[in-house]
């Protein structure tokens, strides 16, 4: 029996689609190992979001052909699709399947297991048209950290999104929603499972649903690689019990039916789920439905993370950005307004093509001014093909990295301002892992596993609702929800005690 290892570099959406392919790869027979070095098959699944994750992904490749010539390494993802000829061109490349292919991975690769060397060369490159896809891969990814608390299921993938700088688009192709009955399958079937809180997240999530009722491409995605759970049976109707008036009269009643509002609604109407986490949502899809939805649903948990990319006006016109940086601004009043306690955070682009001073200084003013409880910083990074790539004055990246650096100490002095007004209150929070050892006085921790064993250097990892860290004393079982009591911060760290 062949054994195969998939390795994920870039985002969740990407960690979800290698789920997808191990799922691919169980269900031909193939034997998952846990290290790259015992398989006979191994999987690069790739990033191509900067010129730094196509380096990760060459240096993973070679690293492999080098420890072992003999396996196969088959490349995948993103860069596969991007740049195919390239990728096929590294030394140990058995294959390069881009995402126009991934669906059907691991039936490309067993349908050309025994041929020989001289005709594999001819057949191993399968790219196509990424806007034709129409698949969708979805099964649930499994923090490697926490597997029995928070998994994560992607709903929507690609993007219509064409942001000047952005690659995306045309690797990932048109935004793809999985449908609603699919999304209430899988969400029953990981409660049944024993989850108690769920992540759901896409390319451009908050665009879930709208091409399932556009009637100028048959864009309903086929489900292919949904994980399945023992005993997971409980099944929905696509139909959709709530729909909002505000923000959609522009809309025909179908087009209502299926927006991002209504499948959160669906998803608290039609399963069990204890807590559900909504990862990132651009700022033209926070409507006051969503915000007013999460604010008053206990189920919901309180973070909300909204991309920036800048604050100057003239930069989010030259990235082709659909928003102003007052609207931005708007946004996030509304949902500091709404949840005074919410975790609040943003991805923001420092050094975009002929960035002043100025343009940079409005976008420090704005982290500065509006509150932001986290920040995700990113130095531009030029991608062949994208319209920012061949604008005049790239900056300098010393000037780029100097920025960086300033948008970073002022996200850290917001997180632990944060962080500290918690100290004395009293927080939710799921339980993850726990630990034994000297680890609570910063040494050495390994994961104890013996119940009730609580020495005085036991701790247990654990996440608040609001995206805090959180480490607590003593041994608790881990995928609990219980209250915990602030009585410090450590680092980026709070700890606590449950009562």
């Amino acid at each position: 029996m062949s054994r195969f290892y998939v390795q994920n570099f870039g985002c969740r959406a990407t960690q979800a689609d290698g789920a997808a392919i191990e799922r691919q790869f169980l269900d031909q027979g193939l034997r998952p190992v846990p290290d790259s070095a015992e398989a006979d098959i191994v999987v690069i699944n790739t990033c191509t979001v900067t010129a730094q994750a196509d380096r990760d992904a060459r240096a993973a490749i070679r690293r492999l052909h080098r420890q072992n010539p003999e396996r196969q390494i088959i490349v995948t993802g993103c860069y596969a699709q991007r740049a195919p000829q390239e990728v096929a061109a590294l030394p140990g490349v058995s294959r390069v399947i881009g995402n126009s292919h991934k669906h059907e991975l691991a039936k490309l690769i067993r349908q050309t297991s025994f041929v020989p060397l001289s005709e594999l060369a001819k057949e191993r490159v399968f790219v196509s048209d990424i806007f034709a896809h129409t698949e969708l891969l979805a099964a649930p990814v499994f923090d490697s950290a926490n597997q029995r608390t928070r998994p994560n299921l992607k709903v929507q993938d690609g993007c219509d999104n064409r942001c000047s700088f952005c690659i995306i688009p045309s690797v990932r192709g048109h935004s793809r929603s999985l449908p609603l009955a699919e999304v209430i399958r899988e969400v029953n079937a990981l409660v049944e499972a024993g989850y108690r809180e769920v992540v759901i997240s896409g390319i451009n999530l908050g665009r879930w649903g709208r091409d399932l009722h556009d009637p100028r491409r048959d864009s309903r995605p086929r489900l292919s690689g949904r994980a399945q759970f023992a005993g997971a049976s409980i099944g929905a109707k696509e139909t959709v019990p709530y729909s909002f008036a505000s923000d959609t009269t522009e809309l025909s009643s179908a087009a209502r039916s299926y927006r991002f509002e209504n499948l959160i609604h669906a998803i608290l109407a039609q399963t069990p789920l204890e807590k559900l986490r909504i990862s990132s949502v651009e700022p033209m899809d926070w409507s006051n439905q969503l915000i007013a939805l999460m604010a008053e649903s206990t189920r919901i948990a309180k973070h909300a993370h909204v991309p920036l990319q800048s604050g100057s006006d003239s930069v989010l016109r030259r990235m082709h950005r659909r928003y102003r940086p007052w609207h931005y601004r708007e946004k996030i009043e509304k949902i500091r307004a709404a949840m005074p306690t919410a975790a609040i955070g943003a991805d923001v682009m420092v050094g975009f093509p002929a960035e002043t001073d100025a343009e940079f200084e409005d976008t420090r003013r704005i982290i500065e001014e509006l509150p932001f409880t986290y920040m995700h910083v990113f130095t531009y990074s030029a991608r062949p093909g994208t319209p920012a790539a061949a604008l005049p004055n790239q900056t300098p990246l010393h000037v780029a990295r100097e920025r960086n650096r300033i948008l970073r100490d002022l996200a850290g002095e917001k997180h632990g301002l944060f962080m500290r007004s918690f100290i004395g209150k009293t927080i939710e929070a799921i339980t993850l892992n726990t630990h034994v050892g000297t680890a609570a006085l910063g040494g050495p921790a390994e994961q104890s596993s013996a119940e009730g064993f609580q020495p005085s250097s036991t701790f247990t990892s654990a996440l608040a609702d609001n995206y805090l860290k959180l480490r607590l004393h003593g041994y608790h079982q881990p995928n609990h929800w219980i209250s915990a009591k602030i009585a410090s911060v450590d680092g980026d760290t709070l700890t606590g005690f449950v009562g």
